[in-house]
């Protein structure tokens, strides 16, 4: 029986794309959760940020994913203090992306507070898959931030009228991430963040699960023409 040439031309498409090899990009994944009930039915800001060290610093990504809270989180752009500066995409509660390729990258969002705050953090790109510490000393750095209703001060830090943060996450130079979190007020009472993690996966590079996927279709469409 005689196939039809655009059957065959399908067909070696499928097994073409089939047998492309699948890269892996390595990620560092944290779960963060925050006990914010002592600010509970009070309005602030939570602010995160992912940004370079002033040293030569490798490319990466870090995203924010599964956000909850029980209290109440602003639309994004409700509050004319919204804000973001440099490399920010996507809003709260979805999937907020941050790379550090600019010096500030900085997100601000309002919301009223419940008892607890939580999300993913996702680390990845060049700085962890292939680290470089020679070429690149500098680490990145991801920063979560509390503000009051006036944004005078800071929340849930020992020291509220200075940038000391709840809690960071240090990408450092040779690949590794060190999760940091601080003193909750000037007694040095616990952090109000807890991370797990780190936990370290592999994930299908977009640019080759793409081929993967028009083989599985070419297979299919193959299939069904016979």
């Amino acid at each position: 029986m005689r196939l039809h040439k655009t059957s065959l031309s399908i067909s070696f498409l499928a097994i073409s794309a089939l047998t492309v090899p699948v890269a892996f990009a390595d990620v560092i994944q944290y779960g963060v959760t925050v006990n914010t009930s002592t600010q509970n039915g009070n309005y602030g800001y939570i602010d995160l940020q992912f940004n370079p060290s002033s040293l030569p610093t490798q490319t990466a990504f870090a995203s924010v994913t599964n956000f909850s809270t029980d209290g109440t989180l602003d639309t994004f752009g409700s509050d004319p203090n919204d804000g973001t500066i440099g490399d920010v995409t996507g809003t709260l509660p979805g999937t907020l992306s941050f790379d550090n390729l600019t010096n500030l990258n900085d997100y601000t969002q309002g919301i009223t507070f419940g008892n607890t705050i939580s999300f993913d953090l996702d680390l990845s790109g060049p700085a962890i898959d292939t680290p470089d510490p020679t070429d690149f000393p500098g680490g990145s750095l991801f920063v979560l931030d509390f503000l009051n209703a006036d944004e005078s001060g800071f929340l849930f830090t020992a020291d509220p009228l200075n940038d000391v943060a709840a809690g960071t996450v240090d990408l450092n130079p040779d690949g590794s991430t060190t999760a940091t979190a601080f003193f909750s007020d000037a007694n040095d009472d616990p952090s109000v963040v807890t991370f797990t993690g780190p936990i370290s996966a592999s994930v299908p590079e977009p640019s080759t699960t793409l081929p993967l996927g028009i083989g599985i279709i070419a297979l299919a469409v193959f299939r069904f023409r016979r």
